[in-house]
């Protein structure tokens, strides 16, 4: 019993299907406007420091403390990987020009 694999396609089920797709869509660029893409690293920011500022405020729901914490921190961290990455670029359009 010789077979070979190389030419046979198999069918994919419907869960792998689906995950192709969404893969696909995950890795897609996404347009937004010009002044969504300004605010969106301020956007951040603005919202990982009200949420740690926020975590002052509250003396009674100690389970909430950590999750704003760490929604602080996510949001202050991609506010300033984004702000790094446009600066970058800015850098590399103005070196190339």
């Amino acid at each position: 019993m010789l077979t070979s694999t190389a030419g046979k396609q198999g069918n994919l089920s419907d869960t792998q299907a689906l995950s192709c797709e969404s893969g696909s869509l995950i890795t897609r660029k996404i347009w937004l406007p010009k002044a969504l893409y300004d605010v969106l690293p301020v956007f951040y920011l603005v919202a990982g420091v009200m949420a740690f500022l926020a975590t002052l405020y509250i003396s009674e729901w100690f389970w909430v403390l950590p999750h704003y914490l760490l929604f602080s921190a996510v949001c202050l961290h991609l506010g300033f990987v984004i702000l790094n990455r446009r600066r970058k670029a800015r850098r590399q359009l103005d070196d190339n020009s």
